[in-house]
C-alpha cells in the first residue's frame, strides 16, 4: 500500500460473476410481465431461426431431385411468366433448383411489361436476370401481342394465351411447365390468366402426353414476409415440389432481381430482404 492510500481491507470474498441471464433477469423483473414476455419471445424466435436454418440446409442439400421425388432427370422445363422480373421475384428457387438438378429450364414471358412504356428496357433486363439464373438468351422468349397487355386490371383471353403457350411447348418438346396458381401470388390479373390458360390446356387434354404442370403456391401476407422462417410451414404442409435455396443461392436470386433496375422502387428492396419467394418455392401439380 502506497503512502497516502486509504486503508483497503484484504481477503474479502470476490464478487460473483454476472451472467447474461443474471443481467437480463433484473431488466425483465423491472419491466414486469412485459419484460418476461419479451425474453420469452426472443428465445422462441431464436429457436425458430435455428430450426429453420437446419431445415434450409437439409432441403437445399437434397436438391431438385428430392423436391421432384426423383423425377428431375430428363426434364425439359418451361417457366411461363406474365412480366419481366417474375422469373426472379417469384420463381428463382425453382429455376435454380431445376438447373442444379440438370434440368434445362427456359422462360416464356407473355408480355414485355410495357405498362409504363418501358417494354424494350425490360426485355433487356429480363435477359440479364435470366443469364444470372443460368438461362441463356436463346432460351428466353417474350410475347408482345396487343391483346396481352401488361395491366393489373386486364384478364387475358384464355384461348389466345393457351394457343401461344401450347405452340411453344410443342416446338420445344417441353415436359414440365411451371407457372402461377389461381391466386397469382400477388393477385395480379395477368398472373391469374396464366393459371387459367394452363388449367384449360390441362383439363381439355391438349398438352402433349407426359407433360406436367406445376403451379406456384400463393400464401397469405404473413407467410409471404416471414423469410426463411416459412420453411418450417412449407416442409409440413402438403405439396408436390419444394425448392429451398442456400444463403449463397438466395444472394444469386437477389442479384438477378437487381438486374430489373427499372422496377427497383423502395418497397421492392424490402421485398427482396423478407419475401419467402426469394428463397422458398412450394408447388402443386395440376
Amino acid at each position: 500500500m502506497r503512502r497516502g492510500d486509504p486503508f483497503v481491507p484484504r481477503n474479502l470474498p470476490a464478487a460473483p460473476p454476472v451472467s447474461g441471464l443474471s443481467r437480463a433477469a433484473p431488466v425483465a423483473m423491472a419491466a414486469g410481465p412485459w419484460g418476461w414476455g419479451l425474453v420469452a419471445l426472443a428465445l422462441l424466435l431464436a429457436l425458430l431461426l435455428a430450426g429453420a436454418r437446419r431445415l434450409r440446409r437439409r432441403y437445399a442439400a437434397a436438391g431438385a431431385r428430392a423436391a421432384l421425388r426423383g423425377r428431375a432427370g430428363g426434364v425439359r422445363a418451361l417457366l411461363v411468366t406474365a412480366h419481366p422480373d417474375d422469373e426472379a421475384m417469384f420463381f428463382a428457387p425453382t429455376v435454380l433448383g431445376l438447373g442444379k438438378a440438370g434440368a434445362r429450364p427456359a422462360v416464356l414471358c407473355c408480355s414485355p411489361g410495357n405498362y409504363y412504356h418501358q417494354g424494350e428496357i425490360r426485355k433487356k433486363e429480363l435477359e440479364q436476370s435470366c443469364f444470372l439464373l443460368g438461362i441463356p438468351a436463346s432460351d428466353v422468349t417474350v410475347i408482345d401481342h396487343r391483346d396481352l397487355p401488361d395491366n393489373p386490371a386486364v384478364e387475358w383471353d384464355t384461348r389466345l394465351l393457351a394457343a401461344f403457350v401450347l405452340k411453344h411447348i410443342e416446338a420445344n418438346s417441353i415436359n414440365l411447365v411451371v407457372t402461377f396458381d389461381a391466386g397469382g401470388v400477388s393477385g395480379h390479373a395477368n398472373h391469374i390468366s396464366l393459371y387459367t390458360a394452363l388449367r384449360y390446356l390441362h383439363s381439355e387434354r391438349k398438352l402433349p402426353e407426359g407433360c406436367r404442370v406445376l403451379v406456384l403456391e400463393s400464401v397469405n401476407l404473413f407467410r409471404k414476409y416471414t423469410s426463411i422462417l416459412d420453411v418450417l410451414l412449407s416442409c409440413l404442409l402438403p405439396r408436390d415440389a419444394l425448392f429451398v435455396l442456400t444463403e449463397e443461392e438466395t444472394e444469386q436470386a437477389r442479384k438477378a432481381m437487381r438486374c430489373h433496375r427499372s422496377q427497383l422502387l423502395w418497397f421492392r428492396h424490402i421485398y427482396m430482404l423478407f419475401s419467402r419467394y426469394m428463397m422458398i418455392n412450394s408447388l402443386r401439380l395440376l
